[in-house]
């Protein structure tokens, strides 16, 4: 036999799971007569739970979209799931996110159960994570437009400030949405320009998802392609050097931000621009492989002071083995 509040939680499941339901069907499934369905949905609505019936021979009974009610029922590896979630979202730079993850941490936390609740509190108590934090902030519902246009393929109009300050207005079909290095973009073909551009969103004002549609390249992949685009923005250096070790190998400790790496011979060739020699010249003194240099020559002495600070740094008694090392 069913206790009335156990059937009166199973219409309230129904609608969860199926948003619209009749009459009918609920009579049926709870083998109940239609007028005892009527009374379940009057209860519920009389817990503030938003039931609205729809009149008619057709007729049902909808909760109101969006509506959902605990109790959130979660494993203790959901939970710690959820609650590891909320903590890297704070890292991630969008505009207001604070407020959001408080307030979703704490719904979450009044809905565990006590043995749960008990062990998340003791991971967050005794977890230091090492997550670098965003280095721009994007406003969250920007993001949220633009990734609906991204999911519905439509075209959006958005006002963008450049570093100057100039305001302009781009028509963009949004292929993909990015967060990289501390910072959010969105990707796409502009309008305006006529080919692929991308946008970072602490510069984006404004976005207004319009009605055209438009079909977005087969396999494209947003993080790959800008990761190309900004290995061909030009710099001030614009660099080649040779790495002497397979390219599948080379790709593991060299940015393609960097630049774009080629096979050649037993070799891979790096091809990029970079705006300082000096951060280049120690990032090139970090690799486990032997390099040459080609262009420019101004990158071979920048190499060379990188090599004195370092044979600098060392001790007296360390001195001349790091000398020989370097002069072999």
């Amino acid at each position: 036999m069913y206790h009335p509040t156990t059937r009166v939680l199973a219409v309230l499941e129904m609608l969860q799971a199926r948003q619209r339901v009749r009459g009918a069907d609920i009579a049926e499934r709870l083998e109940v007569d239609p007028r005892t369905v009527r009374r379940y949905i009057t209860m519920l609505q009389d817990l503030g739970i938003p039931v609205e019936s729809e009149r008619g021979r057709h007729g049902a009974y909808v909760l109101r979209p969006g509506f959902k009610l605990p109790p959130l029922m979660l494993t203790e590896d959901e939970a710690l799931a959820v609650v590891l979630g909320l903590e890297t979202v704070r890292r991630l730079g969008l505009a207001a996110a604070a407020p959001a993850v408080e307030g979703a941490a704490a719904k979450i936390d009044r809905v565990l159960p006590d043995t749960i609740r008990e062990r998340i509190h003791a991971v967050q108590s005794a977890l230091t994570m090492d997550i670098p934090p965003a280095l721009a902030t994007a406003r969250g519902d920007l993001v949220l437009a633009m990734a609906t246009a991204v999911h519905e393929r439509r075209r959006v109009l958005l006002c963008h400030r450049a570093v100057t300050g100039a305001e302009t207005e781009r028509r963009l079909d949004p292929y993909g949405i990015v967060f990289r290095d501390g910072k959010w973009y969105a990707i796409g073909h502009c309008h305006l320009r006529d080919d692929l551009r991308v946008f970072r969103f602490d510069r984006i004002t404004s976005v207004v998802v319009g009605d055209d549609h438009f079909a977005r390249p087969d396999g494209f992949d947003p993080l790959a392609e800008l990761a190309r685009v900004f290995a061909v923005i030009p710099a001030r250096w614009s660099c080649e050097v040779t790495v002497h070790a397979p390219a599948d190998e080379v790709r593991g400790r060299i940015s393609p931000t960097v630049g774009t790496l080629e096979p050649v011979g037993d070799g891979t060739l790096v091809r990029g621009d970079v705006e300082s020699l000096d951060w280049y010249a120690r990032h090139l003194a970090g690799l486990p492989w032997r390099f040459t240099v080609h262009r420019p020559d101004e990158l071979c002495q920048a190499i060379r002071d990188v090599a004195h600070q370092l044979i600098a740094n060392v001790s007296p008694a360390a001195e001349r083995p790091a000398e020989a090392m370097v002069a072999s």
